[in-house]
């Protein structure tokens, strides 16, 4: 029955002049998407609508699973376009929709007529009691509800009449690449991947790095984040994914500086290799998954310590969350299943006995000294390690 659908925003609709620009981004974006889904799709606006019309067959389940990864889109609604003419064909084609979707079913409903093209010979208000009248005629079982219906069956009178009663929930957020571009500091954990699927839900573009540490992290890892990374390109976009070795940066700090500041310098070493990938491939920010308190290096003293090294900003979109916050929406992105494997990355694998949990910045400062003699050498070697990843 459905060859359309009706898609509906959120945030974008409070946009003033330039909301056309949020509305092409969003039109540009399904068009990626429904690439991939068998089928020949046409997108059209209309004085704030964005319509989605099929040309011929196509795999309605997979449209919409599609068109439920693309941000910005609050509502998909499966529509039945006819054409405009009297009341009575409209009338006739309200009573099949009814019939098809609700016929023999026990449902309260409202009709509501939006009457966008003033040309049609009856108002709103008239349209709607005569269809509500006929509808209970023709359906005895269904009675009226205005208030709290089971069901509303909407019918938008434009240059063609859009008829629909079901909205299927959409991501919500802004549509990608009206907000730039980031860099994610990607690892195998739970927390990271729902940061950047978070940010990129804000219409941020993003990139990552990996920080890989052979042989102490093997293959397996770093393929785990290889498919974490695809998982949230199913939202995001393309992802390029920089797969750094810092290995010898890493067995350089745990020989050189006191055991108990380890993981709190690592961090602040991984910051400013993102950082100069993120400078060099023209992203804005960066990215991570930390939320406060959760572990000794996210603490509030440590988080400032690690920020210490960064001149972009970071952007923490979990910084509040609890983890089972944080564990539904993984669930949901369906990346935690890939996140709780058995790999360990390089942020598991050097973690000190009893970290510090309130460090001072001038304290870590000073332990940095002691990698002063190789350390700016090792950065360089780490950088030109840099492997790059094309994830889809």
């Amino acid at each position: 029955m459905f060859q359309a659908f009706l898609i509906k925003y959120g945030e974008i609709g409070v946009k003033g002049k330039n909301r056309y620009v949020f509305e092409d981004a969003l039109a540009d974006r399904i068009r990626q998407v429904l690439k991939d889904v068998e089928g020949f799709f046409r997108i059209s606006k209309e004085k704030g609508r964005i319509y989605v019309e099929a040309e011929g067959e196509f795999d309605y389940e997979e449209a919409v699973a599609a068109l439920q990864r693309v941000f910005g889109i609050v509502g998909i609604c499966p529509v039945v376009i006819v054409e405009r003419e009297g009341f009575e064909e409209l009338s006739s084609h309200v009573m099949s929709y009814v019939r098809e979707m609700y016929g023999g079913q026990k449902k309260t409903f409202k009709v509501h007529t939006r009457r966008a093209h003033k040309g049609f010979p009856m108002e709103s208000m008239e349209i709607n009691a005569e269809l509500g009248g006929r509808i209970l005629d023709e359906f005895p079982e269904m009675t009226v509800d205005v208030h709290k219906p089971d069901v509303t069956i909407h019918i938008e009178i434009r240059g063609r009449i859009y008829i629909y009663s079901e909205v299927i929930p959409g991501p919500g957020g802004m549509p990608l690449g009206t907000n730039g571009r980031s860099m994610l500091l990607l690892s195998g954990g739970i927390d990271s991947p729902v940061a950047g699927y978070m940010v990129a839900k804000r219409g941020v573009y993003i990139d990552a790095v990996y920080f890989h540490a052979p042989p102490y992290t093997s293959e397996r890892a770093k393929q785990k984040v290889v498919d974490l990374a695809k998982k949230v390109a199913a939202y995001s976009g393309p992802i390029r994914l920089h797969v750094i070795n810092f290995t010898d940066i890493q067995m350089y700090i745990y020989d050189q500086c006191p055991h108990d500041e380890l993981t709190i310098i690592m961090r602040r070493y991984m910051m400013r290799i993102a950082q100069q990938i993120a400078e060099d491939t023209g992203c804005l920010a960066l990215i991570t998954g930390e939320s406060i308190g959760q572990v000794a290096s996210q603490t509030v003293p440590s988080l400032a310590a690690t920020n210490d090294v960064c001149t972009l900003p970071v952007f923490r979109p979990l910084i509040a969350f609890d983890k089972e916050d944080i564990v539904t929406i993984a669930k949901k992105i369906d990346t935690y299943e890939i996140s709780i494997l058995p790999y360990e990355d390089c942020c598991t694998t050097f973690v000190a006995k009893h970290p510090v949990t309130k460090p001072r910045v001038d304290v870590i400062r000073r332990s940095e000294k002691a990698l002063a003699d190789k350390i700016d050498e090792m950065v360089e070697a780490a950088l030109a390690s840099d492997e790059i990843i094309e994830v889809e």
